[in-house]
């Protein structure tokens, strides 16, 4: 069983859940039931999986949870992507959580790799 919450991937996707939070108050209210909920969910299954995963009896088990944390990442680039080509958010912001973003999907990959071995 690993602890995940000395897993420096599971804090960074809180920090990002928590910025995906506060970034959608400055949304308008159209945005908040369609793209804005979706990015909420993505956001919140990224380090919910790490977590569920790293209780599991095994490391294949593990890196199973892994591998949809990392979906949810790619998932929830995109909805981040889109939401700076629609300018829904500023474009600064909106690289700064792709950015984020992307560096979780490497280290999760990286210790996925690292466990599978």
């Amino acid at each position: 069983m690993h602890h995940f919450e000395k897993l420096n991937f599971w804090k960074k996707s809180i920090e990002l859940a928590k910025k995906i939070y506060l970034v959608s108050t400055e949304i308008s209210s159209d945005e908040k039931f369609g793209l804005i909920s979706q990015m909420k969910r993505a956001s919140v299954s990224i380090p919910s999986n790490i977590a569920e995963g790293s209780g599991r009896n095994s490391n294949k088990e593990f890196s199973h949870f892994l591998a949809i944390s990392l979906g949810s990442a790619f998932e929830l680039q995109t909805q981040l992507i889109l939401i700076k080509e629609l300018e829904i958010l500023k474009e600064e912001k909106a690289l700064e959580l792709i950015n984020d973003t992307i560096e979780i999907q490497k280290m999760i990959y990286s210790f996925k790799n690292t466990l599978n071995k």
